[in-house]
């Protein structure tokens, strides 16, 4: 899948396994946030793998492992959807507040969200010199997954820039809110 761009590589994996008992699979990528992506989803589909990388080409190998996967209670799975800078409309600095005390409320709940996903202009509090940066660090610290659209980030030109959390895609990011049993917006 070389040449290939997120979420197409995790997208054309997720189409070759569909319907299909497959023990063991190679997928060949020459980026290295698609192999992340590719390994990650693998992962979630019960592989156990492995990336290696030669001359900027990644070779992901994922092997089935022989275990009976019964199924699993649902567990209730709160997601954080950050799409700005600011949580409300009006007041920018106002908001920049609210977001703040948000941010400081969210690591201190008893039942915590699962993930929270940045996209659009939320990335640039993600990044290595947010304002944001240590209360979000707090929150991935408490166990909170915290995942930035890569596409927003090559836009905003912050991927070499991120500062807490990790780089997703579009795939990632719906699979999420499909598996999201509630969605926040602040």
């Amino acid at each position: 899948m070389k040449g290939k761009t997120c979420p197409v590589p995790v997208i054309e994996t997720k189409n070759f396994l569909e319907g299909k008992t497959v023990d063991a699979i190679e997928v060949i990528v020459d980026d290295l946030t698609a192999s992340e992506n590719v390994r990650r989803f693998l992962g979630s589909k019960g592989y156990s793998t492995s990336v290696a990388e030669e001359s900027g080409i990644y070779r992901i190998e994922g092997f089935r492992d022989e275990v009976s996967f019964a199924a699993v209670p649902v567990e209730r799975k709160s997601l954080v959807y950050i799409d700005g800078e600011t949580m409300g409309r009006g007041s920018e600095e106002l908001g920049r507040i609210l977001m703040r005390a948000f941010f400081n409320t969210v690591k201190e709940l008893e039942v915590r969200p699962w993930r929270m996903i940045f996209i659009n202009s939320g990335v640039k509090l993600v990044a290595s010199d947010s304002d944001y940066l240590n209360i979000l660090k707090d929150i991935e610290g408490v166990g909170i997954e915290i995942i930035a659209c890569g596409t927003c980030l090559d836009y905003y030109h912050l991927k070499e820039k991120i500062g807490v959390g990790r780089v997703s895609n579009m795939f990632e990011i719906v699979t999420s809110f499909n598996e999201a049993t509630n969605v926040i917006r602040p």
